[in-house]
């Protein structure tokens, strides 16, 4: 069983932050939050990791110069904190090559739809779900996937899926994958902790 480090990146409320945190502390997984970074000054994330006493760091492209700078000073973060896995919930950013490069096949994204459907550039949060009304489907779900230098693109890791209803909302539907999101990456965590990742083209296996 390896212990892992890890750094969540989130731009929101982090409740997937959350449900890892109490993963952690009922001890369904090993690992530990060692870190959490926003890209907004005002997120719930940093707000509920000051409240656990996780080191809570507000990091924006425009605290700085050049995207290099920016760069260079989130890595030294990932250094300092010596993280093993990033963990993307809910973060409203791409990533730099710099970064997915240092960190390849170690940072890990949830989508709230089932890859690799609904997917990629301006497709999250609500208007992932008005999508998939709008196209009719009577399935949904979530997908957590490596990050590569493309939204939404990685190979995916894992997925649960929710019905739909006939009555079904955008609002609702969150509701659904929500609920599955936080049983969805604690999950994922602990692949990752007791098992060998090995990816082939697009392929995921754990050994």
């Amino acid at each position: 069983m390896r212990r892992l480090n890890l750094c969540v990146l989130a731009s929101g409320k982090g409740s997937n932050l959350n449900s890892i945190i109490n993963s952690q502390k009922s001890k369904k997984i090993s690992s530990k939050v060692a870190l959490v970074i926003s890209n907004n000054s005002d997120s719930g994330a940093l707000e509920l990791a000051r409240k656990h006493k996780i080191p809570a760091h507000h990091l924006s492209e425009k605290q700085f110069n050049s995207r290099k700078n920016f760069d260079n000073a989130f890595l030294k973060l990932l250094n300092k904190y010596k993280i093993d896995l990033i963990i993307l919930a809910g973060y409203m950013k791409l990533l730099s090559p710099k970064i997915v490069r240092k960190y390849k096949n170690r940072i890990l994204n949830l989508h709230p739809a089932l890859l690799p459907f609904f997917a990629g550039t301006g497709m999250y949060g609500m208007k992932v779900h008005e999508a998939v009304l709008e196209a009719g489907c009577k399935v949904s779900g979530a997908s957590i996937h490596i990050v590569d230098e493309i939204y939404d693109h990685g190979p995916i890791i894992s997925q649960k899926t929710v019905k739909i209803s006939d009555t079904e909302t955008p609002q609702t539907l969150r509701k659904k994958i929500q609920k599955i999101e936080h049983k969805l990456y604690p999950e994922t965590i602990r692949l990752f902790e007791t098992k060998k990742l090995n990816i082939k083209g697009r392929k995921v296996y754990f050994t």
